[in-house]
């Protein structure tokens, strides 16, 4: 039977194959046995956020800060069932902890157990991003994606940034009476817009 949601999946022969579906019908046997998912009318949204949790984030509450408005980004975007991708820079190499899923309640549990220390391997996490996306693009080019970077902006050099082709904003985390005041140069230097914490 080829009529309604199904009929419809089969109709589009490219894109991605609905796995679930076409294993309910029974084992493919043969190419036309193939559900497709049709390609949705308005594009997905992709968060891709980037944290600095480097030792001196642990200063003046700067991280704990950040938790919060990072639980808030995480509601609304299950809410809004926008897909996420997270990656955290700190210790010596910067690690992925989701890519380009949906949004998911679990990423509360993954913030609780958040902390920071270690080094800051923010730009290494910025260029293994910027690679990222790049490929990402090619695989959704109708995707749109949206860029967070939480930082306090403390590296030692701001120069040799990748290109991230890509709209966001970086937070600044850095609080305490002495500020160095780097993440609004890097802020300019990613072509990000700039806002601190205490103003988000």
């Amino acid at each position: 039977m080829d009529s309604g949601r199904q009929g419809k999946a089969r109709s589009a022969q490219s894109g991605q194959i609905n796995w679930p579906g076409t294993l309910l019908g029974g084992r493919p046997q043969r190419r036309e046995d193939l559900l497709w998912h049709l390609r949705s009318r308005s594009a997905h949204e992709l968060w891709l956020v980037i944290v600095d949790a480097s030792a001196s984030t642990r200063k003046h509450q700067a991280l704990s800060d950040a938790k919060g408005l990072l639980a808030q980004l995480f509601d609304d975007a299950y809410r809004q069932r926008a897909r996420m991708a997270l990656l955290t820079a700190s210790g010596q190499s910067p690690r992925w902890q989701v890519q380009g899923l949906k949004a998911a309640k679990g990423l509360t549990g993954w913030l609780e157990q958040l902390g920071a220390g270690g080094g800051t391997p923010l730009l290494a996490a910025l260029t293994e991003a910027a690679d990222w996306l790049v490929a990402r693009r090619k695989r959704y080019p109708a995707e749109q994606q949206r860029l967070l970077v939480i930082t306090d902006g403390r590296l030692k050099v701001i120069e040799g940034l990748p290109l991230l082709a890509c709209p966001g904003l970086l937070v600044d985390i850095e609080r305490g009476p002495i500020r160095l005041g780097r993440a609004q140069a890097l802020a300019r230097g990613l072509q990000l817009d700039y806002r601190h914490i205490d103003k988000v």
